[in-house]
């Protein structure tokens, strides 16, 4: 393995612990998401631009769109929630109440 997938892997477990821990703010929670679909992009197109494929250079286009949609959500639903709230804290929010 070269560096560059091993600094990439690190990043995804760093992004993924910090999903694990850091569980109690919104914002922290979709900061260390971003990382993951970033690191998982970058994985992507390292595989896609070694394996000299027409086909497979458009799935890290499609990746983008899924990040940028789920991004759009994430900060929609940080905005919605802070709003309501007035704070971003995951563990006060019950989602049984009207």
């Amino acid at each position: 393995m070269t560096p560059t997938y091993i600094n990439i892997i690190l990043a995804f477990t760093i992004s993924l612990l910090g999903i694990l821990i850091y569980r109690s703010h919104l914002i922290a929670s979709l900061l260390c998401l971003e990382g993951i679909i970033i690191s998982l992009f970058i994985i992507i197109t390292l595989i896609a631009s070694n394996a000299h494929s027409p086909l497979i250079n458009i799935i890290p286009i499609i990746m983008l769109v899924f990040a940028a949609c789920e991004a759009v959500v994430g900060l929609a639903l940080l905005i919605s929630i802070s709003n309501t709230y007035g704070l971003d804290y995951i563990n006060n929010l019950s989602l049984l109440q009207c």
